[in-house]
């Protein structure tokens, strides 16, 4: 019901920026929660950031200060801007909807790699 295309993603040097997108389409009227999540080789996928259709934001504490999330409703896409970027942030990268609040996304794309260089 609800599609999510990322891109974004590559290779890039420690200390080094990317903007990851996140298009959506489907019934996406019915989406409360967008977010990022990702997840290293050997490791649980974790979340990374969130927002809620009224624009409140969450972050993983080890990107705040970091990462940025933001949205542009006219374009339905999900943006996540990452700067300073540690080796330790090489993962794939999930964009995420929600049809609820509890934190279990119903719905996810195909995922994009990042991988940070030291």
């Amino acid at each position: 019901q609800v599609r999510l295309v990322e891109s974004g993603g590559g290779l890039v040097q420690a200390g080094g920026s990317l903007r990851l997108s996140c298009v959506a389409s489907g019934n996406i009227d019915s989406i409360n929660v967008m977010g990022w999540y990702r997840q290293a080789p050997g490791k649980q996928r974790e979340m990374v950031a969130t927002i809620t259709s009224g624009g409140s934001k969450n972050y993983l504490d080890s990107v705040k200060g970091r990462f940025t999330i933001s949205r542009d409703n006219a374009k339905n896409t999900v943006y996540l801007q990452s700067h300073s970027l540690k080796p330790e942030d090489t993962a794939v990268y999930y964009c995420s909807a929600e049809r609820g609040w509890g934190g279990q996304p119903d719905y996810w794309g195909q995922g994009t790699q990042v991988t940070v260089s030291s």
